[in-house]
């Protein structure tokens, strides 16, 4: 069951989004379930299939684009694709990232990128990485009407600082600095936050801790939703795929299968056969006799 939204609409909004943490605080409400989504066919199935909330993740740039991290995607990168998501959306909430280096150099810098994002992108809402040493960026872009996705724990553009892609918030004192960023993030005036790989005890109590969802990922089952990259759904991701992620299809092999297949074919003669082929006029075809084969 996906969230439902606002009444007389079919378009998941940032208000519905929030009026799900108050349904849950009863026990009526459903957790929203997020994917990530790059392209136009791809947002397309997994909107019809429900999704409520597609993130135009910077993670684009290791599954898509081939990096190692996500720090070289740049804001047009995330344009181009936000672009494509959104034309596939007819009912999700599309929530595009703020890529590295448009929050790191002034207030006037991000306010700008986040702007292009949903004026020339077409996004809804914007993602910013960080807990406190964020708050007034994202009071500034709340204020500015750029509704707000948080993002604490590990903070992939944060990986060097971090020593690499490394559980969060394992000692005392690093779970209570969890707790601090979150609740920075919703005094904010963010709508959301993501908790990425964090012990499930600590997203629990931030989860209790907020009036705002918590979308986990890595995170355990407590939080208000869940969020997969999709190639990690779909079996695209090969041999790194993440422990915290479930594998759905395999399609990978479906993929290499298909390709396989083809390329005999091809090399073969079977592909394309007479069917698969269009014709002249049957007055004309006597005119292009086709040569046999030997």
């Amino acid at each position: 069951m996906s969230a439902t939204p606002s009444a007389g609409r079919g378009k998941l909004t940032v208000p519905d989004v929030l009026a799900t943490k108050r349904q849950r605080s009863t026990g009526e409400g459903p957790r929203l379930a997020c994917l990530t989504a790059y392209d136009y066919p791809t947002a397309v199935l997994l909107d019809e299939a429900g999704i409520d909330v597609l993130l135009v993740g910077d993670s684009v740039g290791m599954t898509v684009l081939g990096y190692d991290t996500t720090l070289p995607v740049t804001l047009e990168d995330i344009l181009h694709h936000t672009r494509a998501v959104r034309r596939g959306a007819r009912r999700a909430l599309v929530v595009a990232d703020m890529p590295y280096g448009t929050c790191q150099v002034s207030a006037e810098e991000a306010i700008r990128a986040a702007l292009r994002l949903v004026k020339e992108g077409g996004a809804e809402a914007v993602k910013v990485e960080g807990g406190e040493r964020r708050g007034d960026l994202i009071r500034q872009l709340v204020d500015a009407d750029i509704p707000v996705m948080g993002h604490v724990g590990l903070t992939p553009q944060s990986v060097n600082t971090l020593g690499g892609f490394q559980v969060q918030g394992r000692t005392i004192e690093a779970a209570d600095q969890l707790r601090r960023d979150a609740r920075a993030v919703e005094a904010a005036g963010a709508f959301a936050v993501v908790l990425e790989s964090v012990p499930r005890e600590v997203a629990a109590r931030i989860t209790a801790d907020l009036r705002i969802p918590t979308i986990g990922i890595g995170a355990g089952p407590d939080c208000d939703g869940q969020i997969l990259v999709f190639h990690d759904l779909v079996g695209l991701t090969g041999p790194g795929r993440p422990r915290f992620a479930r594998e759905y299809a395999q399609l990978a092999a479906e993929v290499s299968q298909a390709a396989r297949r083809y390329c005999a074919d091809v090399q073969g003669g079977q592909f394309p056969s007479d069917a698969e082929s269009f014709h002249l006029p049957a007055g004309l075809r006597d005119r292009f006799p086709v040569p046999s084969h030997s």
